[in-house]
Formats: structure tokens, sequence, C-alpha cells
């Protein structure tokens, strides 16, 4: 464990330290089709409900996204994407009107229009891959600007091979998205990291980063760290273990950087029976971890349940100042 940077943004106007404590990203998806809880929250009446529920919870941040990004998912039209995501984003200002919002998204014309619907933060899955245009819109916003690194594409990142070397992936992956938000004026105080834990990783390769966060230093910058409920962390909790390394897929070119697909995280059909207080458990484990290693904020599904492992991993990292 080392001590955690302490880094200043601008969010809606007002300056946030990230790192003297942990911050709680909560997770509000408004879809019918997301790995966890697709469907539940569609209706814009429950979904700002909830909204208001997780902040009551201890969410400092509350993460808006109404495309399912689960392994396998379809791209969706960005005018039904509006259509879930902007009386939810309207009616959380209305409601918190002192918590900041987060759009998630990879496109410009979303991401836009969320923003002058009452939205701070813009969260891109895709690290400005999908529509560069995104990086326009976070400069003349000045809005935070989350990039993650993420292999392919939802509809075919866990069937493709996977990176032989994750580290050497990831931190490519994010010094590319780096340049890019710098190239469009994004201002680099601005810039959030995400390693995209679930994301065109295998199993154990979720498990190398989470163990290895330090090294994301070298960046200097502000780390997000989402593990909530996704298949790595169940299938750890309900006792299946973690696979043997893999080695490069048959056929392969010599010297290749990919392995083979890992289909135990292709989707919830392949996903082991979970208790749900088992998963809440691991989940708290996955954020000590993720908060240990250095990182700033936790996009969490139920805050209720991680905020006493937040606390205590942030009293350690007290104790080290």
């Amino acid at each position: 464990m080392t001590p955690r940077p302490v880094f200043q943004i601008e969010v809606g106007g007002r300056t946030v330290a990230l790192g003297t404590h942990t911050l709680i990203m909560g997770v509000l998806n408004v879809t019918p089709d997301s790995f966890s809880d697709g469907g539940h929250f569609i209706e814009p009446r429950r979904a700002i409900q909830h909204g208001v529920e997780l902040a009551r919870q201890g969410a400092d941040w509350i993460d808006v996204g109404g495309e399912s990004t689960r392994p396998g998912s379809q791209p969706l039209d960005g005018e039904e994407e509006l259509r879930r995501v902007l009386p939810v984003i309207r009616g959380l200002r209305r409601e918190l009107p002192d918590v900041p919002i987060s759009i998630d998204t990879t496109k410009a014309s979303v991401a836009e229009q969320a923003l002058e619907a009452g939205a701070n933060i813009l969260n891109d899955i895709s690290g400005l891959r999908f529509d560069p245009r995104l990086g326009d819109v976070a400069r003349h916003a000045r809005a935070p600007l989350i990039l993650m690194h993420l292999r392919g594409r939802p509809e075919t990142m866990q069937r493709l091979p996977f990176a032989r070397e994750i580290w050497s992936s990831v931190t490519s992956g994010l010094e590319t998205c780096i340049r890019r938000a710098l190239a469009a004026g994004v201002k680099r105080s601005q810039i959030i990291l995400d390693p995209g834990l679930g994301f065109g990783k295998s199993r154990r390769q979720n498990y190398e980063i989470l163990a290895g966060l330090p090294r994301l230093q070298r960046f200097h910058l502000p780390l997000l760290i989402g593990a909530s409920r996704k298949s790595f962390v169940r299938a750890i909790v309900a006792g299946e273990g973690l696979a043997p390394k893999q080695t490069a897929r048959p056929g392969a070119r010599h010297g290749s950087r990919e392995m083979g697909p890992d289909h135990s995280s292709l989707d919830r059909r392949n996903e082991p029976a979970t208790d749900p207080l088992a998963l809440s458990a691991g989940d708290a484990a996955a954020v000590t971890a993720a908060i240990l290693g250095g990182a700033h904020i936790v996009r969490v599904h139920d805050p209720k349940f991680v905020l006493p492992a937040v606390r205590i991993a942030d009293t350690l990292h007290a104790a080290l100042r």
C-alpha cells in the first residue's frame, strides 16, 4: 500500500479534491438490458427515485447510463439513448441540486444534451475512440472527462482474443486516450482514468489489474475503478477460483500478444448463481482492494453495502499520512 496522491478537479464550477477521501459513484442504469439491473429503472420516475436513494445511501456522484455495455450488447441509437436519460437527468437535478451527475455515453450528441439537462461529468467507456467529438464537448463545457480502457467493442469484447500482456495493453491504451483528450483541448487536470475492469479482459487479467493498480500512478491522474457486480467478482464469490494463465491461442503467430477468449465471462447466462449478500461482500472486498491500490473513485450499485469498506480503507490511507 502506497500513499494516494491528491488531485483538484473542477466539477460544476466547484473545486473538488480527489484523494483526501474516496468518492462513491452510484450506478443508475436506465436500460432494459444492463447486466445487473437492466429494466429495473427504465421508467423515469423510478429511476429518479433510485438516484435519490443512491445519494441517501452515500453516493457522492450519480452515473446515469442509457445504453447497456454488457458483453454482447448491441449499439443503441442516439435518439433512443437521449429519450431514456434526459428526463432522468433533469429530474435528478431538481431533486439533488448539489450532487454531481455523470452521463455514461460514448456519443458527443448525447453528452452535449445531457450537460444542458444538468449533468456535470462525462464518462466515456471508449476513451474517445467511438466518437472523438466527445472531447470537444468536454473542452467546451469544462467538464471532467473519464477515459476508460476498452479492447474491442461491448458486443465482441469477451469473444475476441485477449491481450497476452494486459499491462502493456492497458498502459498503451490509456496513453492513447490521454493524447486524444489533450489534442481536443481537454485540460489534463480534468481527466480521470479507468482501466476498464471487465471490458475485454479475462477473469485473471481483471485481478492482475486490481492487484497492480499502483502502476497506474505513472500517469499522475486520478483513478476510477468499477468492479461492482461484475462476472469476475461474482465467479470468485461463488467459489470458482482463479483460472490458470492462458497461453497464446492455437495457430497464433510467433510473438503474438493475444490469447484465446475466456468464454466464462460472456454474459449473465454463463455466470454462477450468487447469493446477493455474498456478492455485496465480494463487491466490498473489491472496493477495498481498489482503494488500497490508489483508486480515488469507486463505481458501485449499492453504496450502503460498500460504505463501511470505503471508510475502513480511507482510514488506512489516513494512517499513512
